[in-house]
């Protein structure tokens, strides 16, 4: 494949991620490479309202870094999109100047996207193989990141979208403290992220579903636990179909783990230790839901998501 090589970054609340692909003018796309560093960007913001000098630090660093591996590649382009923390923080302007400095040689401005434009870009991102595969559409793509979660509906493109604020660190900060949680923090978090997916049912319509597909890393997390994985093996998870049952017997005994026991699953990265409980009890609740709403038996979890949306951006939409 031939085509122009380009540099996606999605800076979230928990994690950075960097996707280096060759992108043509029909929207193929092969990978070159895929990181990720869980640097806590939202830590704390939730509470303040800012982001902290530590976290805005460890993110520079490697955003950074990021810069220096997309010149070594010889990207012609470089797209970095901020997301639900940068979005809420006050200080938000430091945190694009220091990034602006970072990749200074690319030109890149972080852009600071809407929760629409974010849903956008993971329904491309995570929808273009199902179509190829003739997966029944219309398409639910629920993304769960550290301080949001986008609900995006539609069949060749978005049709109706919605962001609330369940993300994976946000619910951990705001009702998640035992180890493991107590039986009223998880009552307290289900309660809220109940709230929030009400809300989302008043602008998607989630009986219309025949596909449901969950992306980020609290969903590819609760799929290796329901494959019984013992490494995180991503050729295995993406496009996993599993039964609603499964995913929700994953997704019940990540919760109940101590924060020792999570450590200790092969596939755990590091970072996600702590969280991991919160997003899956949001994973769980939005499943059961589309279980009772559009009848659905199976779910998928995908390993493409916004970063090969931002990847894709960079060619089809010049």
């Amino acid at each position: 494949m031939t085509g122009t090589r380009v540099g996606a970054i999605d800076c979230g609340t928990n994690s950075i991620r960097l996707l280096i692909a060759d992108v043509d003018a029909e929207g193929g796309l092969r990978e070159v490479t895929r990181q990720m560093r869980v640097v806590r960007l939202g830590e704390g913001l939730d509470a303040t309202g800012r982001i902290s000098e530590e976290a805005m630090e460890r993110t520079l660093i490697v955003a950074r870094q990021y810069a220096a591996t997309c010149g070594e590649a010889g990207c012609a382009s470089v797209r970095f999109v901020a997301t639900s923390a940068t979005r809420d923080a006050a200080n938000a302007d430091d945190f694009v100047a220091g990034v602006e400095h970072g990749f200074e040689y690319f030109g890149t401005t972080p852009e600071v996207v809407t929760g629409r434009e974010e849903a956008e870009l993971a329904f491309t991102g995570a929808t273009t193989d199902l179509r190829s595969a003739s997966v029944p559409a219309p398409y639910l793509v629920v993304d769960i990141g550290g301080g949001s979660t986008e609900f995006v509906l539609g069949e060749a493109g978005v049709e109706q979208a919605s962001s609330v604020d369940i993300g994976c660190v946000r619910m951990t900060e705001r009702h998640l403290r035992g180890d493991p949680p107590t039986e009223d923090e998880v009552w307290a978090a289900l309660a809220d992220i109940t709230r929030a997916i009400d809300r989302v049912a008043e602008d998607v319509d989630l009986t219309r579903v025949h596909t449901l597909v969950g992306l980020a890393g609290s969903v590819t997390t609760v799929t290796a636990h329901a494959l019984g994985l013992t490494a995180y093996d991503p050729h295995r998870i993406h496009g996993a179909e599993l039964a609603v049952e499964d995913v929700v017997n994953a997704a019940t005994d990540l919760v109940r783990l101590t924060r020792e026991q999570r450590a200790a699953l092969g596939f755990m990265h590091p970072g996600r230790v702590d969280v991991i409980g919160a997003g899956a009890l949001v994973w769980r609740t939005v499943v059961q839901r589309l279980q009772r709403d559009a009848r659905l038996e199976t779910v998928r979890a995908s390993e493409h998501d916004i970063l090969d949306g931002i990847a894709l951006s960079q060619v089809l939409d010049r």
